[in-house]
């Protein structure tokens, strides 16, 4: 099972390029994603390629709802 700062540094990696370090470290577990980045559409599915890549989780349209916080991307990736 992933651990959390695991987690938390795969979902940092999977958003590199769309936000600098600094803007990461700022958010707060439940600020959402999107807003908070401005990701759009294509963003946010971009996110979700490198987020399944980087961590060998398949992550299925089902699962995009899970994926809206910090909070909830790491949740879903430890299966808490």
């Amino acid at each position: 099972m992933t651990s959390q700062t695991t987690a938390r540094a795969d979902v940092y990696q999977a958003l590199r390029g769309f936000a600098t370090e600094t803007e990461l470290d700022a958010l707060g577990p439940d600020e959402n994603l999107r807003d908070a980045l401005e990701l759009d559409s294509m963003d946010f599915l971009t996110f979700v390629e490198r987020l399944s890549t980087e961590t060998g989780h398949r992550i299925d349209e089902d699962d995009y709802p899970r994926l809206v916080t910090l909070g909830s991307c790491i949740e879903f990736l430890t299966g808490a």
